[in-house]
């Protein structure tokens, strides 16, 4: 063919004619896609249905597999399906079939499944020629009325027969049991929901038309799956209903019991909607194999015809809770249900909101009552026509009689008939029709009772078709009455609480001993990693450090705390407890510089834990030089992970303590020189963040401030401590109460021997204190067992050292009671503490948060 012709003649005679590549392929793909679209993938707005789905139920009820007739095979009912209405292949009619018949996937079946349709275990159903089916009561008012013309009709795929273009539908179907599909380049997904909030959100629409959004929410306040579950949060839910889109996360249902042996058990009795519960096992299975859900011993399925029961055995050590979180966060468990309300409008896909939804129904219903109206009209208008005909003969029997006798055959007196008494041909067949038993005067009687009640209906009919407002009043009612039949109960559990998991959720609360060293190293441990000795005993090693290094700090706070950082240039740090990574006991732990932007230059003085401060809640500072300052918590609630000023210093100063005060607090400071000054906290007035303070005490050449305490009462000690282990206990009330900003007295006497004052702590019967020594040694002591002793004396031995270590901090715990304790540890498996099993127990390497659910709890201690 010559490049410049368009047009030639093939071998067998046809034409051939030249098309850019192109613009076949554009216009072959969109017929295909449009195909796709219109014929296959989405419902109607209309009825609910795919094309597949509304020949399934239209040809079982042409064949009569109703529900008041037994169920017929699938195969047969498949096999009607393909060859009179969809020519596609059998397994997807079958399929389309078997889900109208899942209970667990339509919120109300159309289908009656009689055998094997399957399981939420994800089982498929068995082969069609093994199941049966029958349409439910619940389809046939899809059907209701699709014999009196209600809907247009359409010829079959090869034009033999005909079909409805969409189904009556007497109820909100596309809303009731959803719909899903993909097509070409859209996707369709609408959640189900519950007949009777959709029926009275249509009532309140015909209403009121002009109804917000909101306001249909409320009578439709969000999908009911057919599976249950909790639906988490609102917003997504008003976000599809208002645009169209939105993304629903629903949660499984589940409770936590407790068995006679003490151990909890996690108990789901729902599962999110369109999700494999087998499937789901195996990954529970496989997460706790890979360990990346810990706490888990043994999951087991209970469910039976009475409902669904998965059971997860949740190990002694483990918090029921976190593991439930861990669940939650890990598995289909949780799950986004995206939704996505796409329809065809006029054959047209289009993005509805709910109040488009509504609104296409009922104007479909009003199409469908106004043609059934006109139907009903007609045939009652036609009856009465052949009544009054009848009741013209009955009144001229006898001529009638005379007529027909005298005419030649039927075509004679129907026109003989039809002239002498004005008859209509329909008029005059009845009569040649009727029957001499017709002749009775009670025959009579029924003919003109019938007539009489026609013309009522006639009337009725005229005026609702003349009346908009009647005809929305027979739709409410109608619809009403499929409500009192079909509608049940909300399963799906709708919650207002936030959809995000936080990461505290998948972390166990408990109480955590946080050390920092001198040169910026910090790390966390359980506190019963630490056992508790007598006093005088020798410790045991704590964490393993350099030379040049030592442990300077040591505080206890629960993993779901804030920990304030104060640094010595008076900047102030914030982060969680639990972001500290967990080390083992020998472990020198993270550099600081890794979790909070501290300069070289700059240490971590003291740390403040809590989760949140009130307007009442206030902090003293003190400094290296004696400058105090009292300053609101809430000053630094808000304070950024890159820092911010906590305190201006003078030029060598530096931040050394910063503690809680209440009103009436006295405050209690410590000096290198083994002298201590109490004052009123009301000495020093609130000043705000970014200040210098005031004097708090008056210090010597080559002295400095070693630490402050804070005394709530008169009553209790104060525990002072030595460089070489030596110390002692005094009572508070032999500290007499100066004004702020003077020298103080002496609290202990400094000897060579004893070594230098390096702590001191307030405590009482009830508490424990933790020493910790310059080569990394931990003992932990009962206050009780150091001894009273008066003010100015040298004090006893508390924590043997060898020469060349010395103590550098001091922490103060709360320790329970005996009875607490063993009534805690009873049955718990037992840790040797003495060696090497707690280092693998708390050693979570990089992976904190999968291993922080492992809760191991012993002694429980937390900082007062």
């Amino acid at each position: 063919m010559a490049n410049d012709e368009t047009t030639s003649l093939d071998i067998h005679g046809g034409n051939l004619e030249a098309v850019e590549l192109n613009h076949e392929m554009r216009a072959s793909f969109l017929e295909y896609s449009m195909s796709v679209i219109v014929s296959r993938a989405l419902p109607d707005v209309r009825d609910g249905l795919k094309p597949v789905h509304r020949r399934i139920l239209y040809a079982m009820n042409e064949s009569g597999i109703t529900p008041t007739r037994p169920h017929k095979k699938s195969a047969w009912t498949v096999g009607e399906v393909i060859g009179k209405y969809h020519p596609h292949g059998d397994t997807a009619v079958y399929d389309s079939m078997v889900r109208l018949a899942q209970e667990f996937s339509m919120r109300l079946p159309l289908v009656d499944g009689h055998g094997n349709f399957g399981s939420v275990d994800g089982d498929p159903a068995a082969a069609m020629r093994y199941t049966e089916s029958r349409l439910t009561k619940a389809a046939m008012e899809l059907l209701r009325d699709l014999d009196k013309d209600t809907v247009d009709w359409q010829p079959n795929y090869d034009e033999s027969l005909q079909e409805p273009k969409v189904l009556p539908s007497r109820f909100p179907n596309l809303l009731v049991n959803g719909s899903s599909g993909i097509a070409v380049g859209m996707a369709t997904n609408i959640p189900p929901h519950n007949l009777g909030e959709v029926v009275d959100g249509v009532c309140a629409m015909i209403d009121n038309p002009e109804i917000t959004d909101d306001e249909l929410i409320e009578y439709i306040p969000g999908p009911d799956f057919p599976t249950g579950a909790v639906i988490m949060g609102t917003d997504g839910i008003k976000k599809a209903y208002k645009t169209g889109k939105g993304s629903i996360i629903v949660r499984a249902k589940a409770h936590i019991e407790q068995t006679s042996t003490g151990k909890a058990r996690i108990i789901f009795t729902e599962i999110p909607y369109q999700v494999n519960k087998g499937k789901l096992q195996e990954k529970i299975a496989q997460l706790v194999n890979e360990k990346r859900i810990e706490g888990i011993s043994d999951l087991r399925d209970e469910s039976d015809r009475k409902g669904m029961r998965l059971v997860i055995e949740v190990k002694r050590d483990a918090i029921p809770q976190v593991v439930l979180n861990n669940l939650y966060k890990h598995t289909q468990l949780q799950s986004t249900f995206g939704v996505i309300n796409l329809a065809l409008v006029d054959n047209a896909p289009k993005l509805l909101t709910l109040k488009e939804m509504i609104y296409y129904y009922i104007e479909h219903q009003r199409e469908i009552i106004v043609r059934r109206t006109q139907y009903d009209l007609a045939k009652a208008e036609e009856r009465a026509h052949i009544l009054r005909g009848l009741l013209i003969a009955l009144d001229n029997i006898d001529e009638v009689i005379h007529i027909i006798r005298d005419s030649q055959d039927d075509k004679e007196a129907r026109e003989r008939l039809m002239e002498r008494f004005k008859l209509s041909e329909a008029q005059t067949n009845a009569i040649l029709e009727m029957r001499l038993r017709r002749l009775t005067g009670l025959e009579r009687g029924k003919i003109e009772t019938e007539l009489a009640e026609l013309e009522e209906k006639i009337a009725y009919f005229k005026e609702l078709l003349a009346n908009p407002h009647l005809i929305d009043g027979v739709i409410k009612d109608e619809i009403t009455e499929i409500k009192e039949k079909f509608a049940d109960k909300r399963r799906t559990e709708i919650s207002k609480a936030a959809v995000d998991i936080d990461v505290e959720d998948l972390i166990a609360e408990e109480d955590m001993v946080v050390t920092l060293t001198q040169t910026g190293y910090v790390k966390r441990l359980p506190v019963a990693t630490y056992r508790q000795q007598k006093r005088g005993g020798k410790g045991k090693q704590g964490l393993s450090l350099k030379d040049d290094d030592f442990v300077e700090n040591l505080y206890v706070a629960s993993t779901h705390d804030f920990i304030f950082f104060f640094t010595t240039k008076g900047k102030v740090y914030r982060i969680k407890v639990h972001e500290i990574p967990v080390g083992s006991r020998q472990a020198r732990g993270t550099a600081a510089i890794n979790l909070i932007p501290i300069e070289q230059d700059e240490r971590i003085a003291a740390a403040i834990t809590g989760k949140e401060a009130d307007d009442d809640d206030f902090l003293m500072f003190a400094t290296k030089q004696g400058m105090v300052k009292k300053t609101k918590l809430s000053e630094y609630v808000k304070s950024r992970r890159d820092g911010i000023i906590a305190i201006k210093l003078k030029e060598d100063d530096e931040l050394i303590a910063v503690r809680k005060v209440q009103e009436n607090d006295k405050i209690m400071l410590v000096s290198s020189a083994g002298k201590l000054i109490t004052w009123d906290e009301s000495d020093a007035r609130p000043m705000g963040r970014d200040t210098q303070g005031v004097k708090g005490m008056t210090l010597k050449v080559g002295q400095s401030v070693l630490g402050m305490e804070i005394a709530h009462t008169d009553k209790g000690d104060l525990f002072v401590i030595t460089s070489k282990g030596y110390g002692k206990r005094t009572p508070i009330s032999e500290y007499p109460v100066q004004k702020r900003g003077g020298q103080g007295i002496f609290t202990i006497s400094i000897t060579e021997k004893k070594g230098e004052l390096v702590g001191m702590k307030i405590v009482g019967p009830q508490h424990e204190l933790m020493i910790i020594s310059e080569e990394g040694i931990v003992i932990r002591v009962k206050a009780a067992d150091a001894p009273q002793l008066g003010r100015s004396t040298q004090g006893v031995k508390i924590m043997n050292l060898d020469d060349d270590d010395k103590v550098t901090a001091l922490t103060r715990l709360v320790a329970k009671s005996p009875k607490e304790k063993s009534k805690e540890l009873e049955g718990q498996e037992s840790l040797d503490l003495s060696d090497g099993n707690v280092n693998e127990a708390v050693d979570l390497g990089e992976d904190a948060e999968e291993a922080l659910a492992e809760n191991l709890l012993s002694d429980d201690f937390s900082e007062e």
